[in-house]
């Protein structure tokens, strides 16, 4: 048995009853041809047509050339910035150990990861032994929760200029889309990503949706493939090299609330019901995949961890997306269970007879 075979017998394994429904897939709403798609010369096929600089291309070409992933084209990030969203107890008490800013950088290394995303804080504490050996993505703003009653509002934590004297190979920053403070933080951010790149660092805008309107006669619209779509266009338009997106869970959000403007062919023939079509909209809304989109792990639920986060990487790469952030999953369970876990993503993007649909 060969390695790729001992790799694609693993992912089938894992995705049990349901491996032909996402290997088995065929895209018949955006062909697969009109894409630009992650490969090994990513930088010089893509990214050196645009106004890059060079040391914003050598930045993207650090990310894609570290890790197991490394020289594919492809990316596998473990962001660690939940002790900001989420609270640090809610989120490391399932596993103290990584209250420690450095157990949370040697995951990302001994768990192959092409990268390392998180805060000013975790990163600055570990900067001078880890940031020449793994590239830093570091979170410039936050919803710190604290505050009460919570708002959909992101602040920022600190400063790009902040970020590139750490070292970093790139800042994240998340907008809240449809957030009465969405504007200001698409204004603050557009900003702070064009300093990014005069400095010569990439940028990776996580792109949410947030809105309690969202959700309308039981039905969560957070995660709508033509929401969500919109969301990653506005984030390209302020030239975010990468955008972070939920994986779609359903679609129609602007019909049900009857807000926006749509067409029909963006229901009946830019997409159907298959998870794969839905997030290949994501990917069209980036620009036909010349800036690639990497899905979110999710929340971890425990034991349907390992199948949950090989599904969302299966989804992703057969759409057309460039790879998959994940932390919860990774970071809730013993170091070597989270490496197993991102291994197991990782191998969904160097298994070539995983293909895009």
């Amino acid at each position: 048995m060969t390695k790729n075979t001992a790799i694609m017998s693993k992912t089938v394994e894992i995705l049990g009853e349901q491996a032909g429904y996402y290997l088995s897939h065929v895209c018949r709403t955006i062909d697969k041809k009109s894409l630009y798609l992650p490969g090994p010369d990513t930088v010089d096929r893509i990214w050196a047509e645009s106004d890059r600089s060079v040391r914003t291309l050598g930045s993207l070409q650090w990310i894609l050339s570290n890790g197991r992933l490394g020289g594919t084209g492809y990316v596998s990030i473990l962001p660690v910035d939940q002790g900001i969203e989420h609270s640090a107890g809610a989120s490391f008490a399932p596993n103290p150990a990584y209250f420690d800013p450095e157990n949370i950088v040697r995951l990302a290394v001994e768990g192959g990861c092409n990268a390392v995303a998180s805060t000013f804080g975790v990163l600055g504490a570990v900067a001078r032994k880890y940031a020449h050996k793994i590239p830093f993505i570091v979170k410039i703003n936050h919803n710190e929760l604290l505050s009460y009653p919570n708002t959909y509002d992101q602040v920022l934590f600190g400063t790009v200029r902040d970020a590139w004297n750490m070292g970093a190979a790139a800042v994240g920053a998340t907008i809240y889309f449809g957030s009465p403070e969405s504007r200001r933080q698409l204004v603050e951010i557009a900003r702070a990503f064009d300093l990014a790149h005069e400095l010569g660092m990439a940028t990776i805008l996580w792109c949410y949706l947030r809105n309690g309107s969202l959700k309308k006669d039981g039905t969560d619209y957070h995660a709508s493939a033509d929401l969500t779509g919109q969301a990653d266009h506005l984030g390209v338009t302020i030239k975010a090299d990468i955008v972070k997106q939920k994986l779609p869970t359903n679609n129609g959000g602007f019909t049900a609330l009857h807000f926006g403007k749509t067409n029909e062919k963006m229901y009946t023939e830019l997409a159907s019901d298959h998870p794969i079509d839905l997030c290949r909209y994501q990917v069209a809304n980036g620009y036909m995949g010349r800036v690639g989109l990497i899905n979110s792990g999710g929340e971890s639920h425990g034991v349907s961890d390992l199948k949950d986060a090989v599904i969302t990487a299966v989804v992703n790469k057969r759409a057309g997306g460039m790879g998959l952030i994940s932390g919860r999953k990774a970071f809730q369970r013993p170091m070597k269970e989270g490496i197993a876990l991102l291994h197991a993503i990782q191998d969904v993007y160097l298994d070539p007879g995983i293909t895009i649909a």
